[in-house]
């Protein structure tokens, strides 16, 4: 199971837990683009914070093939501008 699904289950199972909370925070934070107390981390359990790095790295991958997309996206457009 990936990072992002795994905490979708945590924060489905106790949505007012510490743990859920801090993971919610931080998937808010990262698609805001906002900042995030990177202290809040500390306080995970070893597991939750190992899930959390992975959801860092999951997320940074992501975003890289998002862009990867609007990168194709705009060079197919200009490919058919060129061609009329």
């Amino acid at each position: 199971m990936n990072a992002i699904k795994e905490a979708r289950q945590i924060i489905t199972t106790d949505p007012n837990g510490e743990e859920s909370l801090t993971l919610a925070r931080l998937v808010l934070a990262l698609e805001s683009e906002d900042d995030f107390p990177l202290a809040s981390l500390y306080t995970l359990s070893l597991g939750t914070f190992s899930l959390a790095m992975e959801i860092l790295k999951e997320w940074r991958i992501d975003r890289y093939y998002a862009r990867k997309g609007k990168l194709l996206d705009v060079s197919y457009q200009a490919q058919v501008l060129a061609a009329h």
